[in-house]
């Protein structure tokens, strides 16, 4: 529960308006596991982890006044990180599928550089709405994983979601695991795909959360809370809950469709 209030030592322009924040902050974390970040006079918000071991890093994408204002600072200025919380992702092989759409490709950074190290054969399926929209195609190449390409444009890759090359390779390859993180309709079709199968999935879910250490009760999904049960869960358990892919609670706490 420690605050530590932690200096920005880089920035780096990924693509469009998502940008990398790099921290003068060793940490312990697992791949798939987050940090709230309190910006003061703000607001807290969490953070997956995309950069960890010897430094933490986090992958932000411009969506309101937190993540603008994350945007805006520079190299030197501050910001208050408490964490890791969560769960992470259990990596193993030998062969696995890495998934992620848009900004959610951000904490399988992390993770595909681990079982690379760990010498597993990894394929890594990412898409966005563009080619400008593509995140760490090039760090996750350089981690030696097999990357497939998928854009809703046709400006890179295969023209179309990226659920439809999942649904490719899963037909032509067998997989000892998936993992995957992304927009919600996303993340079922991979439960969905994965259990047809009979290969084991974690997903890493986002929710509103507030204190990120399971009290509050604002990220709860079918009883579980997403910070302290999650934010990554085993595909069969997001099959039985109801509320996985179809609502989520508001910061009043009111459920609403996704």
């Amino acid at each position: 529960m420690t605050m530590e209030l932690t200096e920005i030592i880089e920035i780096i322009d990924e693509c469009n308006n998502i940008k990398t924040l790099k921290f003068n902050l060793k940490t312990s974390a697992v791949p798939g596991q987050f940090v709230m970040v309190w910006l003061p006079d703000i607001d807290e918000v969490p953070m997956s982890l995309s950069y960890i071991s010897n430094e933490a890093g986090i992958t932000v994408e411009r969506k309101g006044k937190a993540t603008s204002t994350l945007h805006s600072l520079r190299p030197g200025d501050t910001v208050g990180i408490r964490g890791p919380f969560g769960n992470g992702f259990e990596i193993a092989g030998p062969k696995i599928l890495v998934v992620g759409g848009g900004s959610g490709v951000a904490p399988l950074g992390p993770l595909v550089e681990h079982a690379v190290a760990n010498e597993l054969s990894v394929t890594a399926a990412i898409g966005a709405r563009s080619e400008c929209d593509i995140l760490f195609a090039d760090r996750l190449a350089r981690a030696g994983a097999v990357v497939r390409m998928a854009s809703d444009d046709g400006s890179v890759g295969h023209h179309g979601f990226v659920s439809e090359v999942v649904s490719e390779l899963m037909n032509t390859q067998r997989f000892d695991r998936v993992y995957a993180c992304g927009p919600e309709a996303l993340l079922v079709k991979c439960v969905d795909l994965a259990r047809s199968k009979g290969v084991p999935i974690q997903v890493s879910l986002e929710r509103y959360m507030k204190c990120g250490i399971g009290i509050c009760g604002s990220c709860q999904i079918d009883g579980l809370t997403v910070c302290r049960d999650g934010p990554v869960f085993n595909g069969d358990t997001l099959a039985d809950a109801s509320d996985f892919g179809s609502s989520r609670r508001t910061a009043s706490g009111r459920r609403v469709g996704l």
